[in-house]
């Protein structure tokens, strides 16, 4: 299994039960972050990942399931070495085909679809959303339900106590969906109706933090029910376990950051204390950092890897050359070169000052307009610069 288990026994009011959390990866559309976005033809979602919350008591097991996955119509996203490429939906494809694909699959499988798309409702990301939301109601499915919560703008300036706005919203449709739960004869007492479909961009950092918080709101009610809590008992309140709970919560989304995006995930400080804080915002930035490196100059390989080992390519023996090998042209060598040598030159000429001022101005001139010019050509040509896959079918670069 590809995704993150973790099992504990624990003990509230002197009570022993087993809690588990289970993520478990599609193999379909598999892939990583920049490279795998959207659905493909078959409505297979990138970064799809069904979640589960267990609890074991005395015999009796209560489950609830939630899943995550990438906006479910034709997008891409290919990095072309700014921080933040643009987001490009397909305008030659019926995206409604797909998508009914999708959700039909989703609905046989999990029942009553509520959507939750966390996306930023301004900027690149606004039209992602935009087309979501009319897709839905263009399908017209009283099986699935839609609504979008803009966790960046709710949530900025650390004000995460919004995040109750969202809760409160869903709070009845969480309700209705209720849990599943067998009891110790082996007898199902209720059944989960209906499953929670978060999204964001990656499907990572904010919709980890989404499901956790419906996960503790079922995991409240399910303790409640089994007789472990007292009436009017919290679970915040239980410190052992509370620790637990949010510890596990955020290495299961490190461990599915890290197999989509190349690092742990954001975010994570709140997951685990339940507030943002300073050194949670620079761990952010140093991932950050680092999931740019990754995702513009190794990723490629790695999508390679994946489509190798699922068998989405296979090797053709009569191949005269691995097509892993491919000779790039002298610009991708000569210009990073030139454009290092030129901002080297600009610096020293600023250390190390000539005759006159003006001389000084000349040089500092011409050598930071190469190193800025050479700059420029690079970030114009930013696709044809980072390690795209060599093995990849059309339909994913589409």
């Amino acid at each position: 299994m590809h995704g993150f288990i973790t099992m504990h026994s624990c003990s509230i009011n002197g009570k022993c039960f087993d809690w588990l959390l289970i993520s478990r990866r599609s193999c379909f559309r598999a892939g990583v972050r920049y490279y795998v976005r959207g659905i493909d033809s078959e409505g297979h979602a990138a970064n799809f990942v069904e979640t589960e919350q267990i609890v074991h008591y005395k015999g009796s097991k209560a489950s609830f399931v939630q899943t995550r996955g990438s906006i479910p119509f034709f997008w891409s996203q290919r990095p072309n070495l700014k921080y933040k490429p643009k987001p490009q939906i397909n305008k030659t494809v019926n995206h409604m085909d797909g998508f009914q694909r999708h959700f039909d699959s989703q609905i046989i499988s999990y029942g009553k679809q509520m959507i939750v798309n966390l996306v930023n409702q301004k900027g690149s990301e606004k039209p992602l959303e935009q087309t979501f939301s009319k897709m839905v109601n263009s399908m017209g499915n009283g099986m699935v339900r839609y609504v979008a919560f803009d966790f960046h703008k709710e949530c900025s300036r650390m004000r995460w106590d919004r995040l109750q706005i969202l809760l409160d919203q869903l709070t009845e449709q969480q309700d209705e969906f209720s849990y599943f739960l067998v009891d110790s004869d082996g007898k199902v007492v209720t059944q989960q109706e209906g499953i929670f479909r978060s999204n964001c961009m990656d499907c990572l950092d904010r919709t980890n933090v989404i499901q956790s918080l419906l996960a503790r709101r079922s995991l409240q009610a399910q303790l409640q029910r089994l007789g472990v809590l007292h009436v009017g008992q919290r679970i915040e309140e239980q410190a052992e376990f509370e620790k637990i709970y949010k510890n596990a919560w955020a290495d299961n989304a490190n461990a599915c950051a890290k197999q989509y995006a190349g690092t742990g995930a954001l975010k994570t400080d709140y997951t685990r204390t339940g507030k943002r804080t300073q050194w949670g915002l620079i761990m952010d930035g140093w991932n950050s950092l680092i999931r740019y490196y990754k995702n513009n100059f190794s990723d490629g390989f790695r999508q390679d890897a994946i489509d190798l080992f699922l068998g989405n390519y296979s090797v053709d023996e009569i191949e005269p050359s691995s097509p892993l090998h491919i000779n790039k042209d002298w610009k991708f060598l000569a210009l990073p070169i030139i454009m290092v040598v030129a901002f080297s030159m600009c610096i020293i000429c600023l250390l190390m000052a000539g005759d006159t001022w003006t001389e000084t101005l000349a040089y500092v001139l011409f050598w930071g307009s190469a190193s800025f010019g050479t700059f420029a050509i690079i970030l114009y040509n930013g696709k044809d610069f980072v390690d795209a896959p060599k093995l990849v079918q059309k339909e994913k670069m589409d």
